[in-house]
């Protein structure tokens, strides 16, 4: 067995527990949102909170693993929607809806990630999310300006152009439905509209890049 193979197999074991780790920790954020604490998921995971901050070396490490994992999931059926075969203004509201969908269904992860605990535990504080919220606002906003960036055609400083859209939609999502999602004056479907309606006017006049698979 060579080198390469052996640290490989070495390291499995590693990624297994890690991953084990994180569907422990999710099960706690479902439950309790961001009062989520470490003594709540070590226990959730059959451990001691010093083997937890082993693998993730503190709150924060463990919060940005599993920001990153649901990010990664969110960001994958975006561009799942934005695929979709189908013209562009549903396009644009399927994105929107896969948006406000996924933090409809699970707003005690949203919470975790977007909101910090109101109200701070006897023993242990919860995760102080608030301040990590702005770095996967910031991602997301790359994300979907490298989207755009690569389908539509938006001219001269056309990088500059889509990154501004890009996280100007993020924003626009987040604000919105974090509005929505606390207050529910409307149907998740008008919503779509509504916020559809808002993007619509120079998405609708932009062209398609013609080297790009359309938007």
């Amino acid at each position: 067995m060579d080198i390469a193979h052996r640290t490989t197999d070495q390291q499995t074991p590693a990624e297994q527990r890690r991953r084990e780790l994180l569907e422990a920790a999710d099960r706690v954020v479902l439950r309790d949102g961001p009062k989520a604490s470490m003594n709540a998921i070590a226990a959730e995971a059959g451990i001691t909170k010093p083997i937890l901050y082993r693998h993730f070396g503190d709150k924060g490490g463990l919060y940005r693993a599993l920001a990153t994992r649901h990010t990664d999931a969110l960001l994958d059926a975006l561009r799942a929607a934005l695929d979709a075969p189908s013209d562009r203004r549903r396009r644009v509201e399927s994105t929107l809806d896969t948006y406000l969908a996924s933090i409809e269904a699970m707003p005690q992860v949203y919470r975790f990630l977007m909101h910090p605990a109101e109200e701070p535990h006897q023993n242990e504080q919860g995760f102080d999310v608030g301040r990590h919220s702005a770095p996967l606002l910031r991602r997301m906003g790359e994300e979907l300006g490298q989207v755009i960036a690569e389908r539509v055609d938006l001219g001269p400083g056309a990088e500059a152009q889509a990154r501004i859209w890009g996280h100007g939609i993020v924003g626009m999502m987040h604000a919105a439905g974090d509005w929505w999602l606390g207050e529910r004056p409307c149907s998740r479907a008008e919503l779509v509209r509504s916020l559809a309606d808002l993007l619509w006017g120079r998405l609708a006049e932009a062209d398609d890049r013609a080297d790009g698979p359309g938007f």
